[in-house]
């Protein structure tokens, strides 16, 4: 018998009446002779309610302390799928990250995951149950409660799919799939039926909010199929693998991302070691730097821009504004007001020109290039947060992206 595991977000358990619809869908794949393993995130906005708890009563709440409080969020969910499963006559029953054998570094806020040891799974699974787990959390080698961070209930369902060798690993959220731009901002973007893993790795770095980078990188690294559906219609989705599509369009989708700063560290000496001093120290402060431009060398300097999420800009400043004297830097200044907007497709690599007419519909649009990066199959260029929509809309359009490839 084949195992599919099946991963429900937030809204999809938004509330007993969604819970409920979930369990009515588990119940009938396990009744069409699948076996079947759970991933379950919190409730709606149950996290955001225990981040606002943890700040009211303390105003720098400890890790360790946090990951126990928010992985109470997922617990609550996986027991409350279990009892409506039940109802349908199906067994099941629910595990917490660590009764799942998922072990983590000690890392709390975000975690990585070491091993995953499956046996309670399998041994549930072989007694006829569907196996709730909870999703978002681990056990450190410490012994202690840890959360895998943003994404972390996909990364969870795709190393268990890994281990457990399921057939595909469903991510069931609230939209119909992976689609050719955010359908809020270009409302004629289109579901794509099928995308590769690396254009999918793509679509998730650079503001693709369908699935977390973490969870692809996981699936591309150990062969899972990903299955991206809607838990309010249950429509087939976009598939995720190797292949991806057959239709070999130059350009997948375009993806925009509002929720990074720049930071600015001027007039460093230009000689070796200076940019590895500067990320180094950004490293050892655990921030994740993206994108960085370095200025051509006048007069013996040069400038270094970079761009960090805006969640770590504080910390990004305090690490450059402590190193700046040291490194010979005239100033360091941030800017908030960015937004990254990034056109994806593996058939980049055969088809010249894309990065030119990128360039040319942006500047017909007006929009100013601040920062360019690429990659074989990727062009991302930051610019003005007030122009990301407008950007996304034209190149969008320009490269027909609302039309099937034929």
């Amino acid at each position: 018998m084949s195992l599919v595991v099946q991963k429900f977000g937030g809204t999809s358990v938004a509330d007993p009446d969604r819970m409920k619809a979930v369990a009515d869908h588990v119940a009938r794949t396990r009744r069409q002779g699948q076996d079947v393993v759970v991933v379950v995130s919190a409730m709606g906005k149950t996290t955001d309610d225990l981040i606002r708890l943890a700040h009211d009563v303390c105003d720098d709440p400890p890790g360790r302390e946090m990951d126990m409080l928010l992985t109470a969020g997922e617990r609550i969910s996986m027991a409350l799928l279990c009892m409506a499963i039940e109802e349908h006559g199906v067994p099941a029953a629910s595990f917490t990250g660590s009764q799942a054998g998922i072990v983590t570094d000690t890392s709390h806020g975000r975690a990585k995951i070491l091993e995953v040891r499956g046996d309670r799974l399998r041994e549930a699974v072989a007694q006829g149950k569907v196996a709730v787990v909870a999703g978002f959390q681990g056990v450190s080698i410490e012994r202690d409660v840890t959360t895998l961070g943003r994404g972390g209930s996909d990364t969870t369902a795709v190393a268990l799919a890994a281990v457990l060798k399921a057939e595909a690993c469903e991510i069931y959220t609230d939209v119909a799939g992976v689609y050719t731009a955010d359908p809020r901002v270009v409302p004629s973007a289109r579901r794509l039926p099928s995308v590769s893993y690396e254009e999918m790795q793509e679509m998730a770095a650079t503001g693709g909010r369908v699935l977390a980078l973490r969870s692809v990188e996981f699936a591309r690294n150990h062969g899972v199929v990903l299955h991206v559906r809607s838990s309010f219609t249950w429509e087939p989705g976009t598939w995720v693998n190797e292949e991806g599509t057959l239709e070999q369009a130059i350009i997948s989708g375009v993806t925009h991302d509002t929720s990074e700063a720049k930071v600015t560290v001027a007039q460093v000496p230009d000689r070796p070691g200076i940019a590895a001093r500067l990320f180094g120290a950004l490293a050892d402060d655990d921030i994740n730097v993206d994108m960085i431009v370095q200025n051509t060398s006048t007069g013996g300097t040069t400038d270094i821009s970079f761009t960090v999420p805006r969640a770590d800009l504080a910390a990004a400043m305090r690490v450059s504004e402590a190193l700046g004297p040291e490194i010979g830097a005239n100033s360091v200044t941030a800017d908030a007001e960015i937004g990254r907007v990034s056109v994806i497709g593996a058939g980049m690599k055969t088809n010249p020109g894309v990065a030119a007419r990128v360039f040319r519909v942006l500047s017909d649009e007006d929009v100013n290039i601040e920062m360019i990066s690429t990659s074989s199959i990727r062009i991302s260029c930051v610019v003005r947060a007030k122009d990301v929509e407008r950007a996304v809309q034209a190149l969008h359009a320009a490269f027909e992206l609302d039309r099937a490839p034929a």
